[in-house]
């Protein structure tokens, strides 16, 4: 049974004209009145701190506190059998296989641009796609590669998209992770602009819900994203609204070069749930078991009708922002701790202590991931490149080259009336 954390509000300060802030006398607020919870599945939850200092005119971090702990379990599903675990698991070895395949093609000089990795965030990636059903929708991050691989996209797609090869999906016409496919796997692509795709996502539940359908949307953020206006303005409206949103806040320690502990003063992103009056949840981003038993039920919420929920998993980055950063500012303690926790191999070790998986077994999946990564390496790699000519093909459609038709079809309406009645219609309420 994941732990429960309450938190209850203190007594407001009052603040003097000299600046000092002051107590209110009154008493404290009984917690039958009010209180939140947190849920929390972790089965460990470290205790460290990154802190800033200089060292002549270079900017320094150190981590402080018990890096020493032992690696937890994997925490038994609620949901999950064996043969989703074992899918879940495969889908974890074709996300690390295809992204050092793609490491190694970017420094063959054959990747258009950079490369963004998702080392050491696999579960997370994985797992929670893998709780969403195929009508239902995601919107994926740059570190969320695996999901694609969940919902359909082959790694030839996602190899082919970063060298901007003819047969991408954006057909050599963008690069690196910004594609989605919105007609057969509900994929919507990545925005760049952070938090941006949160209120995207929660327009696509209130477009089915407009049709009578109540559906689980996902999408994700990082910890300096989930900072941003839009994602308030965003995760404020599903909330509002009751639309089945469920978000994924990868807090994974670090916003680009800046430490977590300078980005936000709350203890747990999930915390900032209470705001929005939703509910906040918080697993180990390590334990594909733990990240799949929240989404399951966060997805179960959203078909129910009950609103969005906000799921923090908390990780570590295994690499840079992107391709061009080394992350020489991370403390390498940091990193040697969380390799301990590589989510991989601790998942690895469950399924062959469960005794899901033999070792025989395992060694033949991983032959058998590596020849299909193989075969879509060499395939995309030997796929022509775009013709110069086809550069503008798909951007403009001025002689109705394809037709566009929409997702959800309006409601029909039955309204009885002549087309000449001029009744004053009634105002608009989403819910």
């Amino acid at each position: 049974m994941a732990k429960k954390k309450k938190l209850v509000p203190k007594a407001p300060v009052r603040h003097s004209s000299n600046g000092r802030g002051q107590r209110a006398p009154q008493s404290p607020i009984p917690n039958s009145l009010r209180s939140y919870t947190i849920l929390d599945y972790r089965l460990e939850k470290p205790s460290f701190s990154i802190r800033q200092f200089r060292e002549g005119e270079e900017v320094r971090y150190e981590v402080e506190g018990d890096l020493s702990a032992p690696v937890p379990p994997i925490r038994e599903s609620k949901y999950l059998d064996k043969k989703q675990c074992l899918e879940i698991y495969r889908w974890m070895l074709l996300n690390r296989k295809m992204e050092t395949a793609l490491e190694n093609l970017y420094k063959q000089g054959k990747v258009v641009g950079g490369i963004y990795f998702g080392l050491g965030q696999e579960a997370c990636s994985c797992a929670s796609a893998y709780a969403l059903r195929e009508d239902e929708w995601l919107g994926p991050m740059i570190r969320n590669q695996g999901s694609l691989l969940v919902r359909g996209f082959s790694a030839r797609d996602i190899m082919m998209q970063y060298m901007a090869k003819a047969g991408s999906p954006t057909k050599g016409r963008d690069a690196s992770s910004h594609f989605g496919d919105i007609e057969k796997r509900n994929v919507v692509a990545p925005i760049s602009t952070l938090g941006d795709l949160i209120p995207v996502l929660a327009g696509v539940a209130l477009g089915a819900r407009l049709q009578g359908r109540n559906i689980a949307v996902m999408t994700y953020i990082g910890d300096g994203g989930q900072s941003t206006g839009v994602t308030y303005e965003g995760l404020n409206f599903a909330a509002v609204q009751d639309l089945g949103l469920v978000l994924f806040v990868e807090n994974n320690l670090w916003g680009y070069s800046t430490p977590a502990d300078m980005q936000f003063r709350v203890k747990d992103l999930a915390e900032r749930a209470i705001a929005y009056g939703i509910p906040g949840v918080i697993v180990d981003g390590t334990d594909a078991c733990q990240v799949y038993d929240a989404a399951h039920e966060a997805c179960e919420r959203a078909r129910r009708g009950e609103g969005p929920t906000l799921i923090e998993a908390k990780m570590m980055r295994m690499k840079g922002h992107a391709i061009h950063d080394a992350a020489e500012y991370v403390p390498k303690p940091l990193f040697e701790y969380w390799r301990k926790r590589d989510p991989i191999a601790r998942f690895e070790k469950y399924l062959l202590g469960k005794k899901w998986l033999t070792s025989q077994e395992n060694e033949i999946l991983i032959a058998e991931v590596e020849r299909e990564l193989e075969a879509d390496r060499d395939f995309a790699v030997a796929s022509p490149m775009p013709e110069p000519e086809s550069a503008a093909g798909g951007v403009y459609c001025d002689s109705g080259c394809h037709e566009i038709k929409p997702k959800y079809g309006m409601p029909k309406v039955k309204t009885g009336k002549p087309v000449g009645s001029k009744k004053t219609e009634a105002a608009l309420h989403f819910k």
